[in-house]
């Protein structure tokens, strides 16, 4: 998992390695966001742009990210439709460690990302830490894709590599 800067100081964490995982296919980036007010994480996948979003974490819940983000993610992945094993394909059987970002495109995922989170921010539920409504709409818009071509789906493009591994 690549911490942006401002969620490493949100975590008062002072130093990360880079990461050393030469496939981002199995790696996320993450950062806290302000949503009406409260910290909420942001998560987006590395190699298809995927995203989800936690709301409202509280600071025990920050302080237990790995799990909180596994958590996350079998839930956004089970409400957009992917059977159990898929999601294991994504979250691995260890506890994710942290790293900075990947790279300047998976910056621009995670810039987009919180663009479109803002934009559709409307369908956000204050009742509900999980988000569904809020991340079929980002990963259902249609976009460009560094290195890939045309417009895509996030969804999709999730689809088609679960599918080849």
């Amino acid at each position: 998992m690549g911490l942006t800067i401002p969620l490493q100081r949100h975590l008062h964490i002072k130093a990360l390695p880079y990461s050393q995982e030469p496939d981002h296919r199995f790696c996320w980036d993450l950062h806290v966001i302000p949503l009406r007010g409260r910290p909420s994480l942001l998560a987006v996948h590395c190699h298809t742009r995927y995203t989800f979003v936690l709301y409202d974490l509280s600071h025990p819940e920050w302080e237990h990210l790995p799990d909180i983000f596994l958590d996350g993610l079998r839930r956004s992945l089970f409400a957009a439709g992917f059977a159990a094993e898929e999601t294991k394909e994504l979250c691995g059987s260890e506890l994710p460690l942290f790293t900075r970002t990947h790279g300047r495109r998976e910056v621009a995922f995670l810039n987009r990302a919180w663009e479109d989170v803002m934009a559709t921010e409307l369908a956000l539920d204050e009742s509900s830490q999980s988000q569904p409504l809020l991340d079929q709409l980002i990963n259902a818009k249609p976009s460009r894709c560094a290195g890939m071509e045309g417009l895509d789906t996030a969804e999709r493009r999730l689809t088609e590599m679960l599918s080849q591994i």
